[in-house]
């Protein structure tokens, strides 16, 4: 996940102050003038484990708006959460049920695509791979068994039937983390326009939905960071895109990472055909597609294939043929090298 900035015009505010930020519920919006002019309003807080902005042109109240925003939080949760273990997906996982609901059966066939398309570098059975390295509850950093954990990981080892997950090995387990958030954030978006709303956007974690135009009539405009390692102070901006109509997810190696005892850097992005992390010189991908959900299981399989495994080559394929935008950022040497859709050079 990566954190981005989202201006007006030219003046822009720094989101990171949104990761403690409560979900505003106005008293004065409860005290709505009697015309129900439409006004852009913001609407920030924390859903998912992570920050939530959402700014749009309705005339419904900032209270009305943050509490659909937590309707669906809980509703996301209890679908999908690997953190919380009374959510659907954890049951399943610990093989408790297999019948699924309509978020899982969305999110999982629509993996398989990327799976395909990726030729296994995407891969959402990869949970075991994840939680062995360290990246789960378990902060373990010694180096597991791979040889072992990779009999039971791979897409092909599961399969829907008649709305039931079905296992060929009890021990595969899902992580939809890849793909969930901007899965909630197209829900979100959903919900705006069901209320008649067009001038939006959604922001959790980064990950980026937007329609129409902004407070000055101007399309949205995106702040890709600088993807230094341990970048947590979020203000340091690489490039500004607009995005119209669309949606934009950003995945990197530079958060999420540990040294282990041989000083090799342990990524979070595993390669489920290998069991190991991802060693390469792709810092961040960043991906722009008609839905939210596209664009982060995109920018997560584009980290997981690397500068070694063909990103590059596979993103202008997709660019050519779905339309996709992308914008690569390299290590290269002391600085860095870009790589991205005409439209961004």
């Amino acid at each position: 996940m990566s954190v981005v900035y989202v201006y007006n015009g030219m003046n822009f505010s720094r989101l990171h102050s949104l990761l403690t930020a409560a979900i505003v519920v106005a008293a004065l919006a409860i005290v709505a003038c009697s015309s129900h002019k439409r006004e852009y309003i913001t609407v920030e807080g924390e859903t998912l484990g992570t920050f939530v902005m959402v700014k749009c042109n309705t005339s419904h109240s900032e209270a009305d708006i943050a509490s659909r925003i937590m309707a669906i939080d809980g509703e996301m949760k209890a679908s999908m959460s690997i953190f919380d273990e009374t959510s659907l997906l954890s049951r399943i996982n610990r093989n408790e049920c297999d019948t699924l609901d309509n978020h899982l059966i969305y999110n999982i066939e629509l993996a398989e695509r990327f799976y395909t398309l990726s030729g296994g570098a995407y891969d959402i059975t990869v949970k075991p791979l994840t939680d062995a390295w360290g990246f789960g509850r378990d902060e373990s950093k010694e180096t597991p068994n791979i040889d072992s954990i990779l009999q039971f990981v791979g897409y092909d080892r599961i399969a829907i039937e008649d709305n039931r997950l079905v296992k060929q090995d009890s021990r595969t387990q899902i992580d939809l983390n890849s793909i969930a958030k901007g899965y909630t954030v197209d829900v979100v978006g959903e919900e705006l326009e069901a209320l008649g709303i067009v001038d939006y956007i959604v922001n959790i974690g980064g990950e980026v939905r937007c329609r129409g135009r902004n407070a000055e009539g101007k399309l949205w405009a995106i702040g890709i960071e600088t993807p230094y390692d341990g970048n947590m102070a979020m203000d340091s901006i690489e490039k500004i895109i607009t995005v119209d109509n669309g949606a934009l997810a950003t995945s990197g190696n530079y958060r999420r990472f540990y040294i282990n005892d041989l000083g090799e850097k342990i990524t979070h992005t595993i390669d489920p055909r290998t069991g190991y992390s991802v060693s390469s010189t792709l810092l961040s991908a960043t991906v722009v597609a008609p839905s939210c959900a596209e664009a982060d299981a995109a920018a997560t399989m584009f980290m997981a294939l690397g500068s070694e495994g063909g990103a590059l080559e596979l993103a202008k394929e997709c660019e050519r043929t779905l339309g996709w935008k992308y914008y690569f950022i390299y290590a290269d040497g002391e600085g860095y090298k870009i790589e991205c859709s005409e439209e961004y050079r």
